[in-house]
């Protein structure tokens, strides 16, 4: 807990020391660089500051990890919004690459959509080859999620009424990659 509100740290040291001394530098620095392209940004979280070589600080976004949990239970716009801060994203020259992850991405509390987690995301030259070829990654990432919140989409896309909801569609903030120690 901060003045300006709750940060989430994320900490690449506690990975062991070769990890942290090698890949866990070069992960922090690569999401920090993400994270600085995005600033702005709604469906991103501000990022606060850079404590070391090692750990990083965003702000803490309360929600609920997307699942099937959540099927009809999301605001009419979420997915297109969702899909918006995406094209934005991308519009930055960043591709996330892991959005598939139900980590990676909430309903926050105030029924916008977060994407956190960049620690798999590359930053490209904006509407580069390479970025455009990437992207769809994270757009077929999207399709999954809409097919499997979007109650009329889903139907129409032949999941029906189908239902294996998935139970544990908890509340969180923080990605899947490093240890995180609340401040």
């Amino acid at each position: 807990e901060t003045p300006g509100g709750s940060v989430v740290v994320k900490d690449f040291r506690n990975r062991g020391w070769w990890f942290a001394r090698t890949l866990g530098r070069w992960l922090c620095a690569r999401e920090v660089r993400a994270y600085a392209r995005l600033a702005g940004l709604a469906v991103v979280p501000r990022m606060i500051q850079r404590l070391d070589a090692f750990a990083f600080a965003v702000e803490y976004r309360p929600g609920t990890l997307l699942s099937r949990s959540l099927r009809g239970r999301t605001s009419p716009g979420f997915m297109a919004e969702l899909e918006q801060g995406l094209a934005a994203i991308h519009e930055r020259g960043v591709v996330h690459l892991d959005l598939k992850h139900r980590s990676n991405v909430l309903a926050g509390d105030d029924g916008h959509p977060v994407i956190l987690d960049f620690a798999s995301a590359l930053c490209l030259r904006p509407g580069s080859r390479r970025l455009r070829w990437l992207a769809r990654f994270d757009r077929l990432a999207l399709e999954k999620w809409r097919v499997r919140i979007e109650p009329a989409y889903s139907e129409v896309a032949g999941e029906g009424s189908a239902s294996s909801a998935d139970s544990s569609g908890g509340t969180t903030s923080a990605g899947s990659m490093g240890a995180k120690r609340p401040m």
